[in-house]
């Protein structure tokens, strides 16, 4: 990455270096602020299932069980994805017998936080933002 001299100061280089990086600029007080799937799946599901779900992310090594590979959801489900109980996995507030589990963050606590307003439709919209982008990811 190459360095770049802003006229806007350090914020400003901040926000392009993001939108570089494929972010977007959101005004932090909208509603539907840090709801991007992709960023927040990159930000909190990758390390383990990795950029692309398969589970392979860096710290898949380190865990108990190795992550499940998302991208195969629909496969594993008769070609269609299961939305429904991948929001509840991913919120875990709600567990599924059998899916998720200890191994994984309850995200549905986790994303209910000062930058939520402890909100939970913000919390909803995060989690569901995470499932429609992960449908993005099915073979």
């Amino acid at each position: 990455m190459r360095s770049v001299v802003v006229a806007g100061g350090l914020g400003t280089a901040f926000v392009l270096v993001g939108l570089a990086l494929g972010g977007s600029a959101q005004d932090r007080s909208s509603p539907t602020y840090g709801v991007s799937g992709s960023y927040t799946y990159r930000t909190h599901c990758a390390s383990c299932h990795g950029l692309k779900g398969k589970g392979d992310g860096p710290l898949a090594e380190n865990l108990r069980f190795f992550p499940p590979d998302l991208a195969r959801l629909a496969r594993r489900n008769g070609g269609k994805y299961p939305a429904e109980n991948v929001a509840r996995i991913v919120d875990g507030r709600n567990p599924i017998d059998g899916h998720g589990g200890p191994d994984m963050p309850v995200w549905g606590d986790a994303f209910k936080n000062p930058e939520t307003g402890f909100d939970d439709k913000k919390v909803r919209l995060r989690i569901q933002s995470v499932v429609d982008y992960l449908k993005t990811l099915q073979e």
